[in-house]
């Protein structure tokens, strides 16, 4: 038999022989106990590991999109700090203590400046990184209604009709006795077929004592004008004045009290995208509101010589003419005038004239009745790439001069056909369009300084201005395309012969212009498009020409000494411009 005292304490043993207490059977439980304290602590563990991995996903996910977005309350314009940026909202008693325990989350970053901000450089002085486009900050958000603006502008825009009679009498040749004549009577045989014809348009009201800006095309040739307020209330309308040249015309209504009004705006603050509201009186319906953006801005539709119209996309019809267009201020920053449509209808491209430019022409009417504009005497031309090429620039930029009057003021003043303006009055001139709104907005009888090219130097010219009247046509000379007549080529593609008599009465030239006729075109050459046959070659490079030998060898000797293009003075039709022909290559 085996002695139990002898037996391994790590053995089994029966239970049943297995003793009650003593020092063997308490290291057992306390090996149990063990056990049971490591599950506990792994477990606990686990526990932390995980409150930990959660608080670093949240302060890297959660946080910074928290930072994006505005405190409740608070205008999403507004950067915290700024002082129109309400406080933020405190926390209640006890919640401190509560989170004590927890890591505490960054605070939530301000709002991304813009790009023309200055904050981006940072207190120290060194520039911060540049925002890329469409980063968010500064802007305000498309505006949830328009309701109260509407409601507050209405009133103080018109409905305008009129009404012209025509009168048919004598167009068929049928007689009309004089009053008072025996035969007076049997005029009531021929009656006057005279009719009515009536036409709808809109304006608004921008003086309480009733002075009223419309188009001049509403109320044009008309013999009696009605004006519709919001509140249904009409009135006869005299014409103030009127300025066919930018369509606008100014009418008065006598007021038993005060009318609603509006205020003019800033329309070269006006930016591509911004929100603006048209309110106008379409196909007679009467007062309707809709809305837009800037489309863009600075457009030529070709409706005159100071066309300088902003774009939108509100909806303008027939009936919208003489409306105005609002900025989210209320303000008036242009008056709806034309739309460009394949239907007759809205397509959302409506042109506005700017209201900068129309109130410098109500202010002028309503104080004398007409417009007084500046006038300079010169034809201006497009500067073309080839044109700037032959002045030595890398761009088109400027008006170039086409012709001079000999009685203008810039006769007077020493400009020349082919001076190249670069700057009016300390205006940049970008092109011709630029220098016709600035010469006619300048007062007539003050000094101005031009500055122009001339043959590669920078000169400067002091210019009385002029005023301008409306049978002269200083603007932009009209360039037709020219038909192409197949010959053999003298010089850059032209062929020249003398100004014979004969041809002179072919093409009209009076005996006045002296230079040489083109008379034929090469059409592989580069003159095909720009010059005709049947022009007058006045001038090569500025020099003038008497005769075709003269004409090539100037031109030859301009193709050996320089890669610029020609540079041609031509008259065409009464209309004298220059025309840039590079060399033809074979």
């Amino acid at each position: 038999m085996t002695d139990p005292s002898k037996s391994d304490p790590l053995s089994p043993t029966p239970s049943s022989s297995r003793p009650v207490s003593g020092g063997r059977g308490f290291g057992a439980m306390w090996r149990s106990w063990a056990m049971w304290a490591r599950v506990v602590v792994i477990g606990l563990a686990a526990l932390v590991v995980g409150a930990t991995a959660v608080l670093l996903l949240r302060q890297a996910f959660l946080t910074p999109l928290a930072g994006q977005q505005p405190q409740i309350g608070q205008a999403p314009d507004l950067a915290p700090g700024d002082p129109a940026a309400p406080a933020p909202p405190t926390s209640p008693p006890g919640a401190q203590t509560a989170q004590s325990s927890l890591p505490s989350a960054p605070a939530p970053a301000a709002a991304e400046p813009a790009l023309s901000d200055p904050a981006l450089s940072d207190p120290s002085g060194s520039p911060a990184a540049p925002a890329p486009l469409g980063a968010p900050g500064g802007q305000r958000p498309p505006p949830e209604g328009f309701a109260d603006i509407a409601e507050r502008l209405m009133p103080a825009v018109v409905n305008i009709s009129t009404t012209q009679i025509l009168s048919l009498r004598g167009e068929d040749g049928m007689p009309t006795f004089p009053r008072g004549s025996p035969l007076e009577r049997f005029n009531e045989l021929f009656d006057d077929p005279a009719r009515q014809t009536t036409s709808l348009g809109s304006g608004f009201v921008v003086d309480p004592r009733g002075v009223i800006v419309t188009n001049h095309h509403v109320i044009e040739d008309a013999d009696e004008i009605t004006v519709t307020f919001a509140n249904g209330d009409q009135a006869p309308a005299r014409v103030l004045g009127r300025d066919p040249a930018t369509d606008i015309a100014v009418l008065k209504v006598d007021m038993r009290g005060n009318a609603p009004f509006v205020r003019w705006g800033d329309s070269d603050a006006a930016r591509v995208g911004d929100w603006v509201i048209a309110i106008g009186n379409p196909f007679g319906l009467g007062g309707t509101v809709t809305t837009g953006i800037v489309s863009a801005r600075n457009r030529d539709i070709q409706a005159g010589r100071y066309d300088d119209f902003l774009q939108t996309d509100a909806a303008i019809n027939r009936g919208n003419s003489g409306g105005p267009l609002f900025n989210l201020r209320g303000e008036v920053i242009g008056v709806n005038t034309a739309i460009a449509s394949p239907t007759g209808g809205s397509v959302g491209v409506g042109f506005s004239a700017p209201a900068n430019l129309v109130r410098r022409v109500v202010q002028q009417l309503q104080a004398t009745g007409e417009v007084r504009r500046g006038w300079l005497g010169v034809t201006v031309q497009p500067v073309t790439a080839d044109i700037a090429r032959s002045f030595g620039l890398a761009r088109a930029q400027g008006a170039l001069v086409a012709r001079v009057d000999p009685s203008g003021p810039s006769a007077r003043a020493g400009l020349r056909a082919g001076d190249l303006v670069l700057a009016f009055d300390g205006s940049v001139v970008t092109d011709g369009r630029s220098l016709t709104r600035v010469v006619a907005d300048s007062q007539p009888g003050r000094s101005a300084k031009i500055e122009f090219l001339r043959q590669g130097k920078r000169l400067t010219a002091s210019v009385t201005i002029a005023r301008l009247a409306e049978e002269r046509t200083e603007g932009t000379s009209s360039v037709r395309v020219p038909q192409s007549a197949p010959a053999q080529s003298e010089a850059y593609g032209m062929r020249f012969s003398a100004l014979t008599p004969q041809l002179r009465r072919r093409y009209g030239v009076s005996d006045s212009i002296l230079g040489v006729m083109v008379v034929g075109v090469d059409p592989d050459s580069d003159a095909v498009g720009k010059i005709a046959p049947g022009d007058v070659v006045l001038e090569l490079q500025f020099q003038p020409v008497r005769n075709p030998q003269e004409a090539r060898a100037k031109a030859i000797a301009h193709a050996q000494a320089s890669d610029r293009p020609l540079l041609v003075y031509v008259y065409r039709d009464g209309d004298y411009a220059f025309r840039a022909i590079a060399e033809q290559r074979r």
